[in-house]
């Protein structure tokens, strides 16, 4: 029998050390419930049980899955005001500050740290402060930026903070977490609508876990996926959380150094500051065909890290992903050849900017 199909029960000891992990990971000493499904199931459980009839959410939206939430918030009977910004940008803190002047009754405010879909990512630090100022609560998608960028819950006052552990933490899609703050509790707790004996409960998890010592497990865990979560936090414990922060932050460097020296293509976001480590978003110019692009490109590498961008991106849109073992050095200059081959271009310009990119990305993180 394989050894992977008579593993012992994993024991509520052994979960509650990975949500430990997961804090600590955070920065945050707030409740951390790890949920057994993709991260929409933590996102949507925040959201369901924050927001009610009555109250006022602000949804940031600078790529799709901000376009997810409003449909949430509308959902539970919340009034929405959408700040929309353009996908290729960043929102600023000033824009959040004049749409809480705008509409004071918000006390809600969802946010995507980074869009792994549109390669964008946004200040939460400066952002948060200016929500916290206003009274209102925040809630932020991590799940991209987590192990990509710098996270820090508590200092910058999250209280809603999700994360996954598929893309720049280089582990399982099956296991997702959110941290929780005193004031969300507050929040869910009083809400009349908060989804109660429901898989999308938090309170469930805080009254039959958190609260009754994390000693009992209310139910069977995802087993393989809680394992291989462990095992992706220790590494990032062992290689140190600031070296992977910078391998990613390299990566995306170096990609953007590379193809601009390639010149048949060019960052979607087009500011460097605005331009998410976890993914490296490409326009195709007029007349090439992201989607064919990407195929073409696998089939000369299956291994290389890249897709057609989603939905109506598509046809216009290239990704490459940085996440995890894909930040690396050697994985940049195999896109970047093969980008070169696709597109008829000299890789040699690519591949010297592209290394002189990540050495100052390395270098810089020291």
């Amino acid at each position: 029998m394989s050894p992977f199909l008579d593993l012992p029960p994993l024991t509520a000891a052994e979960f509650a050390a990975i949500e430990d992990k997961v804090a600590a990971l955070l920065h945050t000493t707030a409740d951390v419930v790890v949920t057994q499904g993709e991260a929409l199931l933590p996102l949507e459980a925040a959201i369901r049980g924050a927001a009610h009839p009555g109250s006022t959410a602000l949804n940031i939206v600078t790529g799709p899955y901000g376009q997810t939430f409003g449909n949430w918030l509308r959902d539970c009977g919340a009034k929405v005001v959408d700040l929309v910004v353009p996908f290729e940008t960043a929102v600023s803190a000033e824009q959040v500050a004049e749409a809480l002047v705008a509409e004071p009754a918000v006390d809600f405010v969802s946010l995507v740290h980074a869009e792994a879909a549109t390669g964008n990512t946004n200040p939460v630090a400066e952002i948060a402060a200016v929500v916290r100022e206003h009274g209102a609560l925040l809630m932020v998608d991590a799940v991209a930026s987590v192990a990509a960028e710098p996270l820090l819950t508590d200092a910058w006052g999250v209280d809603l903070c999700v994360i996954g552990g598929q893309k720049a933490m280089g582990g399982p899609a099956g296991v997702s977490a959110v941290s929780v703050s005193a004031r969300a509790w507050e929040r869910i707790a009083a809400n009349p609508a908060a989804p109660r004996r429901s898989y999308l409960s938090l309170l469930d998890w805080k009254e039959r876990w958190t609260d009754a010592g994390r000693t009992a497990l209310p139910h069977a865990p995802a087993q393989l996926e809680m394992l291989a979560l462990g095992a992706c936090l220790d590494r990032i414990a062992a290689d140190g959380l600031d070296a992977v922060i910078a391998r990613h932050r390299a990566a995306a460097a170096a990609v953007r150094a590379g193809v601009r020296a390639l010149g048949t293509l060019a960052p979607f976001v087009p500011a460097d500051a605005h331009a998410a480590p976890v993914a490296t978003t490409l326009r195709a110019p007029d007349g090439l065909d992201a989607t064919g692009l990407a195929r073409e490109l696998l089939q000369l590498d299956p291994s290389l890290p890249v897709q057609a961008g989603g939905g109506a991106l598509a046809a216009t849109m290239l990704r490459v992903n940085h996440y995890g073992a894909a930040a690396a050095l050697g994985t940049v200059r195999a896109t970047l050849t093969a980008l070169a081959t696709a597109t008829a271009a000299d890789a040699a310009p690519a591949l010297t900017a592209a290394d002189a990119a990540w050495g100052e990305a390395i270098t810089a993180a020291h």
